[in-house]
């Protein structure tokens, strides 16, 4: 069989995506702080960029002033008005006053309250009053640091507590731990005796049973009960079947009742005070507010820098020539279509909440009662744009709203079936369920097919398992856990 070797012309079409495009997509889906950051990243490595003030910065810059100068005249005016009504009060002077017996009273309440302050922290132990805004194992050290040990033991107790989670458990066992320090398995187990003694209560334990445990010592909560529930029923325990505990222990369920609510008092976290992350306040992308029976929707560009393209590079780049012109060139291009891509960014946002509020104008008046179902493609029909894109908008965008601050994203969800042909957004019939159980009666929760009797007698046509789906979204446990019997 032979070969042969030819030419030949062929035309094809092949859909590339230039760098500027993929940017630009890359832009869309940041969120307000991921923009921010390569914003500023941008600025360092482009020289050509610079940040400026827009008029609109300027204008608020204004208005700024403006309102400082109307607060300083309000405060002069109400000062001005206040010292007129001092100086027309006349005629009536007060008495003098005895400053010796003023001076006397001021002592004895003086003494008085270093009194009790001195009786409150002998019945106290210091370490409740200390202040728990650093970490667990801060809080851990610091107590060590004030025991009466020797510096092998402090050593060993410093590597315990080094090996203590966020919540307040033991990692690992305690021959790993005499193998890993190369001490006694004996000594290792007195020094996390000591570590189990400090606050908070139950700090130190293997497993929520040790922890448990360690606060019924320490609260000397033991009655043998407790003991046995905790020892041998904490899957009964967990799940509320308090009839089983009270035929394995064969005790009345009464009493099984009053021992169960001590184990309820008792924290299983121990360093949940201390495993709190700091708030993370939402900066809004848009804003929705009524103005004179009108929706207005505007951008908050509040934090985000106001690029331009330095003009003194822009002349130089006229001037230069070879590998510096074609490097300047180069930034400055850049530079043009990042400024685009950050403004098409913006104009898109703004054309997609606007969107938003036309179809959800109900919602934006009355409340979560009146969201309307939507999906992607109803907003990216009404702009002319792909779904993929209104997805990519939608994305960790957040808009203030007179209802709250939302995410684009809560907007669209699927509909429910209510009588009468007409439909309600998912979101709030899961508003409506969560409503309901927090109304409910505690030692009578509402079971899955309750929610759904109730649902039909407002409309809402909704099956058994689908209520069952969203109370489990929402993070809400069912009938049988809920119930309590205290």
């Amino acid at each position: 069989m032979a070969f042969d070797l030819k030419q030949s012309l062929k035309l094809s079409q092949q859909l590339l995506m230039t760098p500027q495009l993929q940017q630009a997509i890359k832009l869309l889906q940041l969120s307000r702080l991921e923009l921010e950051e390569f914003v500023t990243q941008q600025l360092t490595e482009n020289p050509v960029l610079e940040e400026g003030v827009s008029e609109s910065s300027e204008e608020r810059l204004q208005v700024e002033r403006e309102r400082e100068r109307t607060e300083v005249e309000a405060v002069g005016e109400s000062m001005s008005e206040a010292a007129g009504i001092v100086d027309s009060i006349s005629g009536e002077k007060p008495a003098d006053m005895d400053w010796e017996a003023f001076s006397r009273m001021q002592e004895s309440q003086s003494s008085s309250s270093s009194a009790s302050r001195q009786n409150e922290s002998d019945e106290f132990p210091s370490h409740e009053n200390l202040a728990k805004s650093g970490t667990l194992q801060d809080f851990l050290f610091a107590q060590i640091g004030e025991m009466d040990l020797s510096p092998e033991e402090k050593d060993l107790a410093g590597r315990i507590i080094g090996n203590i989670d966020d919540r307040g458990y033991l990692h690992g066992t305690i021959e790993e731990l005499a193998e890993d320090n190369k001490q006694p398995v004996d000594f290792v187990e007195d020094m996390l005796d000591v570590v189990q003694h400090l606050e908070p209560t139950g700090v130190g334990a293997r497993d929520l049973k040790e922890c448990l445990h360690i606060q019924l010592r320490a609260g000397r909560l033991k009655n043998g009960v407790v003991e046995l529930i905790v020892e041998h029923h904490l899957v009964e325990l967990e799940t509320r079947n308090f009839s089983a505990i009270a035929k394995a222990l064969k005790l009345p369920l009464e009493t099984i009742i009053e021992s169960v609510q001590i184990i309820a008092e008792l924290e299983p976290v121990p360093g949940r005070q201390f495993g709190g992350l700091e708030a993370q306040y939402v900066v809004p992308d848009v804003y929705v507010f009524k103005v004179s029976g009108e929706w207005i929707v505007t951008l908050n560009d509040e934090g985000l820098p106001h690029l331009r393209v330095s003009r003194m590079y822009e002349k130089m780049a006229t001037k230069m020539n070879g590998s510096s012109k074609e490097y300047l060139s180069d930034k400055l291009k850049s530079a043009q279509w990042l400024i685009k891509s950050i403004q098409q960014r913006q104009k898109t946002i703004l054309r997609v909440t606007e969107k938003l509020v036309e179809r959800q104008k109900e919602f934006f008046e009355n409340g979560y009662e009146f969201l309307k179902p939507m999906v992607l493609r109803d907003i990216a029909d009404d702009i002319g744009m792909h779904e993929s894109t209104i997805s990519r908008v939608t994305s960790n965008k957040y808009v203030h709203t007179p209802q709250g601050i939302f995410e684009l994203k809560y907007f669209f969800n699927s509909s429910v079936s209510m009588a009468g042909g007409d439909s309600l957004a998912s979101v709030s019939v899961k508003k409506i369920i969560s409503e309901m159980i927090g109304k409910e009666d505690p030692k009578h929760p509402l079971a899955d097919q309750k929610i759904v009797e109730l649902l039909e007698d407002r409309g809402i046509q909704l099956a058994r398992r689908t209520v069952a789906k969203y109370r489990e979204q929402l993070g809400i446990l069912p009938s049988s856990k809920r119930k309590k019997y205290f």
